[in-house]
């Protein structure tokens, strides 16, 4: 696997890795907005991709206003790939990035009850 920064022409990708997630993890009005955010980043965002180049997750992250926080921005490991430590190691990238960062003092992140377990076993808390 290969965690890189995200380039338009990752767009189609990414959007076929949401797709997949639509039911359980998102919904399909959500894909505009989605759509959007990658059309106007606004921060960092990296795909994660295979030996052969098929991108099978994605997210980010972006300073609030304030300047200090940072939330991690649509963060999504294609649903076929669950359970596979993926989505870990997408999220520890984007944490080792945002470590880096010196005005970063906090991280949050807004998600739903089928992936909070997740981000709990990472160290968030509620």
């Amino acid at each position: 696997m290969k965690l890189r920064d995200y380039a338009p022409k990752d767009h189609a990708a990414c959007i076929a890795v949401f797709d997949t997630n639509v039911g359980k993890y998102f919904v399909d009005v959500e894909r505009n907005e989605f759509t959007e955010f990658l059309h106007k980043l606004p921060g960092p965002y990296l795909v994660l991709e295979t030996e052969s180049g098929e991108v099978v997750g994605c997210g980010g992250y972006a300073f609030r206003e304030d300047g200090t926080t940072v939330d991690l921005c649509w963060g999504m490991i294609a649903r076929t790939r669950h359970g596979e430590g993926l989505g870990r190691l997408l999220t520890e990238e984007c944490l080792r990035r945002i470590e880096k960062e010196p005005a970063a003092l906090s991280v949050l992140l807004g998600t739903s009850q089928h992936t909070a377990g997740f981000y709990e076993r990472l160290g968030f808390i509620k």
